[in-house]
């Protein structure tokens, strides 16, 4: 594949091989980066190095083929029939895998590519009726708030949400939408999804399906373990601890390292996100302190604009004791990763920080 489409204006390899970035792409930092990218794709180099989200420690560079891609992209494409001059919104950036690989998947099928910035409204434009799209929960959300980017977001044949838990308030708006609408389940290391789940219509399900080629099965910690030879060379044992059923769908519960053991007792991070999210608007993120009695203690870090007292109040009626934080504390902002993901390590630290003092 040496050739991608972008509003209808084919781009051979040839024009990449040249890095220095063209005026038109100065106006926009995400079209800058859609051609580095395609500068480094298409270049002689069998290989890409791709940056972890750092969600929960440091991000890294790991180094994949670009073939491994291409597999991946395929798996995609096959899944929802997407072919070429098909439209592909990109709205995510190409500084992380979601981006990148609604790039490659563009390349593998000769979808045609339509960038946007990555903005939280990447449907507040006049935009075509698109066959494909990714986003983030956040861009999802706000697209459902305002009715002509509701109307647009409807008219997307098959759109994926990626990149952060799909909260239920935001599930059951989409419910009733007329398209396809698929949470995913991935990572860097796995090139993007390798698990779907339908979210919308009378298929919806709480459980992924893996896509054709991936094997699952848990490791003695009941974490995921993915074994996907056309994308990845070794197994990939992840940090996720999941339920897999019989007929090998699966669920995420929660991440090993996002367990707080107070008093004795083990505690799954998300777990109490998710009891509380129905109830505080805005974000807010749990995390833990060391502590010399319970060994660690709860802390929810909750937006400002939420009322202090009031939040004590739901966590005490909602909560079962020992899922309730020790300490409230008001932030101006959850810390985030580049991607999104709240950032479990800053948030941890930053708790740590306000209650030392």
């Amino acid at each position: 594949m040496n050739k991608i489409k972008i509003k209808d204006t084919v781009f051979s390899s040839d024009y990449f091989s040249n890095i220095e970035i063209p005026n038109y792409y100065n106006k926009s930092p995400n079209l800058q980066k859609l051609y580095l990218f395609l500068s480094e794709w298409f270049s002689e180099n069998k290989y890409i190095q791709l940056q972890t989200s750092g969600s929960t420690g440091i991000p890294k560079l790991i180094t994949v083929e670009k073939s491994k891609m291409l597999q991946s992209a395929a798996m995609t494409c096959k899944f929802f029939d997407l072919k070429a001059n098909d439209k592909a919104l990109l709205c995510l950036s190409t500084d992380y895998i979601a981006g990148k690989m609604m790039v490659v998947r563009a390349i593998y099928s000769g979808m045609n590519l339509y960038p946007q910035d990555s903005t939280g409204h990447p449907l507040s434009e006049i935009s075509p009726s698109y066959d494909f799209a990714a986003m983030v929960p956040l861009q999802v959300y706000n697209s459902i708030k305002e009715n002509d980017e509701s109307e647009r977001l409807s008219r997307i044949r098959n759109l994926i949400i990626g990149g952060g838990a799909i909260d239920s308030e935001l599930e059951e708006a989409l419910r009733d939408f007329p398209n396809s609408i698929y949470s995913t389940y991935g990572m860097t290391e796995t090139l993007s999804h390798i698990g779907l789940r339908k979210i919308n219509g009378e298929d919806a399900d709480k459980y992924y399906t893996p896509l054709p080629g991936v094997n699952l099965k848990l490791s003695d910690e009941q974490t995921l373990v993915i074994d996907a030879p056309l994308i990845a060379d070794e197994l990939i044992v992840t940090n996720d601890i999941a339920e897999i059923r019989s007929n090998g769908t699966f669920r995420i519960l929660g991440r090993k390292d996002n367990v707080v053991n107070t008093g004795g007792v083990k505690i799954q991070i998300e777990a109490v996100e998710d009891q509380l999210r129905p109830y505080i608007k805005g974000s807010f993120a749990i995390t833990s302190i060391p502590h010399p009695k319970l060994g660690e203690a709860i802390v929810l870090l909750v937006d400002e604009n939420n009322n202090k007292d009031r939040i004590k109040e739901i966590a005490e009626k909602k909560l079962p004791r020992y899922h309730q934080p020790l300490h409230i504390i008001m932030v101006n902002a959850i810390p985030v990763t580049g991607n999104g993901k709240t950032d479990r390590a800053t948030a941890r630290k930053l708790a740590q920080d306000i209650l030392s003092n």
